[in-house]
């Protein structure tokens, strides 16, 4: 047996042992483990049936959650290869009367999901969708004397209902523990659920909090300690008192983000008490490259921004994650989100990304940066299309850029999960500048990821330089890798060229011992299709638009 064949054989057999090696076309036994998060050392993993799970995911429109809009959902899901679907489940739709639920249609995704041999997250939309109650029954919507909506420091109304109403509160927790209860009863065992998100792009437009006299009463309190414990005070300011001696400028949206995750914390734990999974909570984002600063109608105030994590971590212990929703296409901002929002007290999760064909090449930076998964949005054939955010096409076409990276992942899904929590995993995406990438691997070795060139040669070839390549204007790129070994790595990726070299080496030369192309099969065993040598490694690990799995070997002499 080979040095390099080792590493995925040990993998394949644990994963056998576990019964867990089935992929996304596997039928759903039902299995003891619920799904959980786990982090060990700052890195995380999905656990699904035992195992680390990655999410290649498919998150339907917003008004796709009703029975007869499920035919138009699982072609487009099949047609990405997702082995996940995200679907909202409105408050509205559940419970229309008060005290009264209706879970069909739930009951029918569930049990659509089993026979399309899919995943589900769901998405409850309850107090606030888009920060809005538009999801709210009309009994919710129509009565603002219940529920009431938050204030302005001029005395007038938000469209925003208030994180104060207290009934609010008690009708969101029931609609929501009830959701929770029939999940269990219904999926209890066979965990088709693996995650539910908790509202939608919390926060709001317009104001930095509410300042109704309940709001305004809380806000003169003392910081609670748990939250100064998290979230130092500013500098200058006094280490503890109200949220405005505590945090000066920044108080007022500090106070939102408490109020808003308390309220949060509330469902969560009540809902993980009859039903235990994941649960996380998504952000519509501030700008992570500006400085940071006070609050100015810049972004969703109280949402779980990157500013206010701590917070979040301090009053939402039962939310698992923060995650970022990716709608800004620039590779400086992609970029940027993900650094603030992969911590080690918080996994990296992509619950919502726009579905344009320029952000598929992300799924390699997002993948190889340890997430658990990603989730690009409006993943159905429904006439409705959310452009300029997302892809103006509805049909096949839509999918077309995602589905040969999801289809390339597919195979390796839980190996690359099992990578990830063990921090082997890298990835980069095309820059929007088409530079060079590094990539510093252990055991001395590093990656060179360059962009826009030919198979053969360099761009300062005279042939070259006059002529580059088709793609070379575009923004096509990606690679993932994982080190499987001192010096062994499985490449994933597409329009790039990977060079792996020494980080130093004096006296010493290195070489390819191989790179062979391949994927894996049902059981977990590489599969090798061909061996590359000669013109194809001569300049680098050159891959086309067509992604590809490289399993190589370095050596040095």
């Amino acid at each position: 047996m080979s040095r390099t064949s080792r590493p995925f054989g040990r993998l394949a057999g644990t994963l056998a042992a576990a019964g867990v090696l089935a992929v996304a076309g596997a039928a759903f036994a039902a299995a003891p483990d619920r799904p959980r998060l786990v982090e060990r050392d700052g890195r995380h993993a999905l656990m699904v049936d035992g195992a680390p799970f990655l999410v290649l995911g498919a998150q339907v429109h917003n008004s796709s959650n009703y029975p007869a809009a499920l035919a138009k959902v699982w072609p487009a899901v099949k047609d990405m290869g997702a082995n996940t679907v995200a679907v909202p489940v409105a408050w509205e739709q559940v419970e229309p009367t008060e005290g009264r639920f209706d879970f069909s249609f739930v009951d029918t995704l569930v049990a659509e999901a089993r026979q399309h041999q899919a995943r589900l997250v769901l998405l409850w939309f309850g107090t606030w969708k888009n920060t809005s109650p538009q999801y709210t029954p009309e009994w919710v919507k129509s009565d603002n004397r219940r529920f009431p909506r938050m204030v302005g420091p001029d005395g007038k109304t938000s469209y925003c209902l208030s994180p104060f109403g207290e009934q609010t509160l008690q009708a969101d927790k029931r609609a929501f523990v009830a959701l929770m209860s029939h999940l269990k009863k219904i999926d209890g065992q066979q965990h088709t659920v693996i995650m539910v998100q908790v509202e939608n792009e919390v926060g709001t437009y317009g104001l930095a909090r509410d300042f109704a006299p309940t709001a305004q009463k809380a806000f003169e309190q003392p910081v609670p300690a748990a939250v100064l414990q998290r979230k130092k005070p500013a500098p200058g300011s006094a280490a503890s008192g109200s949220w405005r001696e505590v945090y000066g400028d920044y108080a007022d949206q500090y106070f939102h983000a408490w109020a808003i995750a308390r309220y949060i914390e509330t469902l969560a734990q009540a809902g993980r008490a009859v039903h235990d999974l994941p649960l996380y909570v998504n952000n519509a984002l501030r700008d992570p490259l500006e400085p940071l600063a006070p609050w100015k109608e810049n972004f969703a105030s109280g949402g779980p921004t990157y500013d206010v994590i701590d917070i979040y971590k301090a009053v939402a212990p039962h939310i698992d994650i923060a995650g970022p929703d990716l709608y800004s296409p620039e590779s400086a901002q992609v970029s940027g989100t993900l650094d603030k929002f992969h911590r080690a007290d918080n996994a990296l999760w992509v619950p919502e990304m726009s579905n344009a064909a320029v952000y598929a090449r992300y799924v390699y930076a997002i993948l190889g940066r340890g997430a658990i998964g990603v989730t690009p949005f409006g993943i159905d054939y429904a006439a409705y299309s959310n452009f300029p955010l997302g892809s103006p096409l509805t049909d096949k076409r839509m999918v077309e850029p995602f589905a040969p990276i999801f289809a390339t992942f597919a195979s390796l899904q839980r190996p690359w999960a099992r990578w990830a929590f063990e921090g082997r995993t890298h990835g980069v995406a095309e820059g929007d500048d088409h530079a060079d990438q590094a990539i510093t691997l252990s055991n001395g070795w590093k990656a060179t990821v360059s962009f826009g060139q030919w198979q053969f040669g360099e761009k300062s070839f005279p042939g070259n330089a006059k002529q580059p390549p088709p793609h070379a204007s575009q923004l096509l790129g990606g690679v993932a890798m994982a080190q499987t070994g001192d010096d062994e790595f499985l490449v994933v990726g597409q329009s790039a060229r990977v060079r792996l070299d020494a980080e130093s080496a004096p006296g010493h030369g290195t070489h390819l011992v191989s790179a062979e192309e391949g994927h894996f099969d049902a059981a977990g065993r590489w599969i090798m299709e061909r061996r590359w040598n000669g013109d194809q490694v001569d300049w680098g690990l050159n891959l086309t638009a067509r992604p590809v799995i490289l399993k190589v070997r370095m050596g040095r002499y």
